[in-house]
């Protein structure tokens, strides 16, 4: 069964395709090189009521994000979510090295689910527990279960 078929709305929202929007670059001084404006990128994006979100799954986003959009996201998960709602993220357990391959993934059944490659991101960082837990200190909890293919499963409850 669907979750819509359950009667749950599901939003989807391609973070990290967003984050390469060159609207939201912004430079110094014009010879810089461009940094990701997260103030205009989240005055456009993710715009949610208040405690209006029950559940997020964030695969390995927070991974590949850029680091000026890391904080900015988990402060707006955690105004939007619902007080006992859940975050089930996914993050990199070890070193893969910049190249490590990002994936977006489909969910096609109750068991099964296709990785579609995705060669645009790279590997920005590799968060260790104390950051996760530090990330999401606004949180109620923050659990961590080692899973497959050197990635965590992080389950944390606002």
């Amino acid at each position: 069964m669907r979750l819509t078929g359950m009667g749950f709305k599901v939003y989807s929202d391609d973070v990290l395709m967003g984050s390469l929007d060159k609207a939201f670059e912004s430079r110094k001084e014009p010879k810089d090189p461009p940094t990701f404006d997260a103030t205009r990128f989240f005055a456009e994006n993710l715009q949610f009521d208040e405690a209006s979100i029950d559940a997020v799954l964030a695969w390995d986003v927070f991974d590949y994000l850029p680091e000026a959009a890391v904080k900015p996201l988990v402060d707006r998960l955690h105004r939007v979510m619902r007080p006992g709602g859940a975050v089930l993220a996914f993050f990199h357990a070890r070193e893969a090295g910049p190249e490590a391959p990002h994936h977006r993934y489909h969910i096609t059944g109750a068991d099964s689910l296709e990785m579609e490659p995705m060669g645009t991101f790279r590997l920005q960082r590799i968060f260790n527990n104390r950051h996760i837990e530090n990330l999401f200190a606004d949180f109620r909890s923050v659990k961590f279960f080692l899973a497959r293919d050197n990635l965590r499963e992080v389950l944390i409850v606002r």
